[in-house]
């Protein structure tokens, strides 16, 4: 064996390690991640809600359409199979209103922030 393909199965070897301690390293902080991400998600729709139940235009069906028209819009590649709820706004009035929305897919995640405009929820941002 030449000392090239000694050289080229190291540098194989170490990038298998790399990767597999990134894989396992991740999943790690998902998991430890995971119970405060659903408490994010359980206040977010408690808000929703309290918010409902002050002002009609909180309509979740409504805001989830919105989101998944952005999404198509501005990253058509993107496939999500969950749509959390993660932060609602409820400013006084309804021109101050937010909404932040996580999409999860086997691509990553994708934060959407909707603005309201009187009855109307728009994209603010696509992250």
């Amino acid at each position: 064996m030449s000392a090239l393909e000694i050289v080229l199965i190291a540098l194989a070897a170490l990038l298998l390690l790399v990767f597999v301690g990134g894989f396992l390293g991740a999943r790690l902080r998902d998991r430890r991640r995971a119970a405060r991400f659903a408490d994010h998600v359980a206040a977010a729709d408690q808000a929703l809600q309290q918010a409902r139940a002050a002002d009609r235009g909180w309509d979740r069906g409504v805001m989830e359409e919105a989101v998944r028209s952005a999404l198509r819009e501005q990253r058509p590649a993107f496939d999500f199979d969950q749509l959390h709820l993660v932060l609602v706004d409820d400013q006084p009035g309804v021109e101050e209103d937010r909404a932040h929305f996580v999409a999860l897919g086997a691509d990553g995640q994708a934060r959407v922030v909707l603005s309201r405009a009187g009855e109307h929820w728009g994209a603010e941002s696509v992250e």
